[in-house]
């Protein structure tokens, strides 16, 4: 089922996060971070934004969340979401649930752009982000450097269906969560709903 990240889940998403910088190129960072400065990164995102996770059994099998693209101000309804998932999680649809949980979420908070920035050769989530109504909106060549080689990455982009047309900014995830009932009904009919 989809929830809230906690503190106690960091352990469990740092061991989905490790192999993707040891081992692959969709992230761009070279070393695992320690758990010192996955929990300041944790708890810095949250701040602002929702973090999710799909545990089943007690055990976390993937992660979503979103943190802003920009620093400026005029950026402010833009948000870049990730998702990262254990290999045995892959292929049954829990990233599709996740995501759209996250979605659901940004913009019940007011964002009206979704930025996903993806490493050329990782096809699979080119496809992934365009079955969720990405598009590409621009191309990086050759920008990172990793395992001897150059990369590029593209810049999709998902602009939110927003009903009202306000220029209020986003609702800080810190404000909204405290609705917590709502929120967990909402995260529970996504973790049932087909999507």
């Amino acid at each position: 089922m989809i929830r809230i990240a906690t503190e106690a889940d960091v352990p469990q998403i740092l061991a989905i996060y490790a192999p993707y910088v040891t081992d692959t190129t969709i992230t761009f960072e070279y070393d695992v971070p320690t758990m010192d400065e996955f929990m300041d990164r944790f708890r810095r995102i949250t701040a602002d934004f929702p973090w999710l996770v799909w545990e089943e059994n007690g055990q976390v099998l993937g992660y979503a969340y979103a943190c802003r693209p920009f620093e400026r101000a005029a950026y402010s309804w833009c948000a870049e979401p990730s998702i990262y998932l254990a290999p045995e999680a892959q292929g049954k649809g829990i990233g599709r649930k996740l995501y759209g949980a996250l979605e659901e979420l940004l913009g019940m908070m007011g964002y009206r752009v979704l930025l996903a920035l993806i490493t050329g050769e990782n096809t699979g989530s080119l496809r992934f982000h365009e079955k969720l109504g990405y598009r590409s909106v621009g191309e990086l060549i050759a920008c990172g450097y990793k395992f001897g080689r150059w990369l590029g990455v593209f810049w999709m982009e998902k602009q939110m269906e927003i009903v009202q047309n306000s220029v209020d900014f986003p609702i800080k995830w810190g404000t909204i969560v405290q609705d917590d009932q709502k929120i967990c009904d909402i995260l529970y009919n996504l973790s049932l709903s087909k999507m």
